[in-house]
């Protein structure tokens, strides 16, 4: 049955976050990558992912609203979501739901999938958050547990998220590794005139981190490696931030380098900004996989990282990486970059190779496909069993 569905065209429902972090990225780009191969693609969030371009053929977006209704203390998102794909699922009758994120996504599906009529197969996808924070509450746990054992298939987007999850929650099923992929859109503005339009002069060395800004991400240690350069006379600090850094303001101030950090909040066109950097640097305490490790890589440019999580898989096993939570050893590495034109091209042309050997689109999507098509095959001949 399966070979008679290889080239038969899907419909994909996509429940994701919306903002500017991995998740979010990598189900939009998912999407896209989906829509261009035939494949109808229905997005539900609250709000539009910031990368989503529904005038694409084949993509639509679902806005979800929030209920507020007075019998209840604070606004509901989960069952929402739920009824809105369940409508989704019974008016085009959805094929797949794949959540990003067990609670509430997943939970979600398999809410909609209940009261669908088409009871569209649940592929679930973690990406961190369920396993190392939600994961630990004991207020969600047996609910991530409960939707991933309803999944018809579960996914991680590395080998070491894989093993945190079995380690942190009782899930027994089989859980695939699809890593993340990057598909760059074409770069509009050059390296001169972005650097221009920022005030970089050709001079400077420009270091790059993106982020969305959240705890794990360790903006303290990232701002106290920038300060303990050698060479931070001839550096700057660019941060594409996905939530306002005023938090560290005061830190900032507190180290003399408000004159050297520029700060962008929620920009979209990330590939201009990396074409115009000559390095990344990434200071997480954990990276289930480092979506922007990848996509700074992707682009040539070295990176300098701490040694947790999945970065390891995603720069391969020769490039160097740094115990955490070493800031001396990062600024070291960093000085070095900076007075060694030509060990940054090499690292960053090692790095490229790998991520785009390992972590293209045909590779990613394929194996997506793939699973999705599997999932339905099980599903029907399930059906046919029980009629």
């Amino acid at each position: 049955m399966l070979e008679g569905m290889n080239k038969e065209p899907l419909r994909i429902g996509i429940a994701c976050f919306p903002l500017i972090g991995g998740s979010g990225i990598l189900a939009t780009a998912l999407g896209s990558e989906l829509a261009r191969r035939g494949h109808e693609v229905h997005f539900f969030s609250y709000a539009r992912p910031v990368r989503l371009d529904t005038a694409e053929e084949r993509l639509h977006f679902h806005l979800v609203e929030l209920a507020h209704h007075p019998l209840f203390p604070c606004p509901d998102y989960t069952l929402p979501l739920a009824v809105k794909m369940a409508e989704v699922a019974s008016t085009v009758s959805l094929d797949i739901i794949h959540a990003h994120y067990a609670v509430p996504n997943a939970m979600a599906a398999v809410l909609a999938a209940q009261m669908s009529g088409a009871s569209p197969g649940i592929v679930t996808t973690l990406h961190g958050t369920d396993t190392n924070l939600l994961g630990q509450d004991p207020a969600y746990r047996m609910a991530i547990e409960y939707a991933l054992d309803r999944s018809d298939a579960v996914t991680t987007v590395s080998k070491s998220l894989q093993e945190q999850t079995r380690e942190t929650l009782k899930v027994s099923r089989d859980i695939e590794v699809i890593p993340n992929f990057f598909t760059p859109r074409p770069v509009s503005r050059s390296r001169e005139t972005l650097r221009a339009e920022l005030g970089v002069r050709d001079d400077e060395f420009l270091i790059l981190h993106m982020s969305n800004m959240r705890s794990g991400k360790r903006i303290d240690l990232l701002l106290q490696t920038f300060a303990a350069m050698r060479t931070r006379d001839r550096t700057r600090l660019l941060i594409l931030a996905g939530e306002p850094i005023q938090p560290y303001a005061e830190m900032i101030d507190r180290l003399g380098l408000k004159k050297q950090i520029i700060v962008r909040e929620n920009e979209a066109a990330v590939e201009d900004f990396i074409s115009a950097a000559d390095a990344g640097l990434y200071t997480s305490d954990y990276e289930s996989f480092g979506l922007s490790i990848l996509e700074t890589l992707y682009f040539g440019k070295p990176i300098v990282a701490f040694d947790v999580g999945g970065i390891p898989e995603v720069v391969g096993n020769n490039y160097p990486l740094y115990p955490f939570p070493d800031v001396t050893a990062l600024a070291a590495a960093l000085d070095k970059l900076v007075e060694s034109p030509d060990l940054a091209r090499s690292l960053g042309g090692q790095g490229r190779k790998h991520v785009t050997e390992k972590f293209s689109a045909d590779i990613v999507v394929d194996r997506y496909e793939t699973l999705y098509r599997e999932v339905i095959s099980k599903n029907r001949s399930g059906k046919a069993l029980q009629s």
